[in-house]
């Protein structure tokens, strides 16, 4: 992996002296590439990023999976951001598509996680307005940090008592069966996940665009073109003036391109 932007002259004296065939960066190395901002006195503030991948083409998904269109050194970008993390967000329909599972604890990242005052492991945010969801799966009965279920005030009141029994956190965010993206942003920090990360889906990540809440876009592209009708990464309602972020960094490997973007 290499550092395109920015470039100063240690980072590039440190990639050419690597050279291409070995440059895969340490973990710490990645940890540090994505460090999470901090406030004015040093502490973590809430910061909402996210995390996708997309081809050339603007497919966010090959067959309905992300997979097909990552590649190893995403993964561990991917595996990275997640051992940074207070919190992932993520969609129902994500949760059932990909096969969520908890989030696991990283003994690479152990240390960094204590110091930082964090768990063993992220906690996992589901969002669904309907409770549409499988709580007999080991995401609601058997992670290392309970799951949170966000959702409106009009959930069913079975589905409401099901994810509880299964051993879930049921937060209300929204009215009715729609949760309100910043009220989950809110929610979630108000619980002391500040350093909060979403893997989407598309509509989620649309939705919280729309609600002007995210901070931070990792996206990785693709050197891949799949044609076809697939989802970009974000769908959804759309925002009346497109909203520009700045970039913030941009790293290389294999022909894929890891960007960072940040609101200004």
């Amino acid at each position: 992996m290499r550092r395109l932007f920015p470039v100063t002259h240690e980072t590039a004296a440190r990639d050419r002296d690597r050279g291409e065939e070995t440059g895969e960066w340490s973990l710490a190395e990645l940890a540090a590439a994505y460090a999470y901002p901090v406030s004015d006195d040093g502490g973590p503030r809430t910061w909402l990023r996210a995390n996708m991948v997309s081809t050339l083409d603007g497919a966010a998904q090959h067959d309905g999976r992300s997979q097909p269109i990552s590649c190893p050194a995403d993964m561990r970008v991917f595996g990275t951001l997640r051992a940074l993390a207070d919190v992932v967000l993520v969609g129902a329909e994500t949760v059932r598509q990909e096969g969520y599972r908890p989030a696991r604890a990283r003994a690479e990242f152990a240390a960094a996680r204590e110091a930082a005052g964090q768990g063993p492991a992220p906690a996992v945010a589901v969002v669904s307005g309907g409770l549409d969801l499988d709580f007999s799966l080991p995401l609601y009965t058997s992670p290392l940090v309970p799951t949170v279920v966000l959702t409106g005030t009009d959930a069913p009141a079975d589905r409401v008592a099901a994810a509880e029994r299964a051993g879930a956190r049921v937060i209300v965010a929204g009215e009715g069966r729609r949760v309100d993206p910043a009220r989950a942003v809110a929610a979630l920090a108000g619980l002391g996940y500040v350093r909060q990360l979403t893997e989407g889906g598309p509509r989620l990540l649309g939705q919280l665009v729309a609600a002007d809440v995210l901070d931070e876009l990792c996206l990785t592209l693709s050197p891949m073109l799949t044609a076809g009708d697939a989802q970009r990464i974000a769908g959804g309602p759309g925002v009346s003036v497109p909203r520009r972020f700045a970039l913030a960094s941009l790293l290389e490997e294999d022909g894929f391109l890891f960007g960072r973007y940040r609101r200004p």
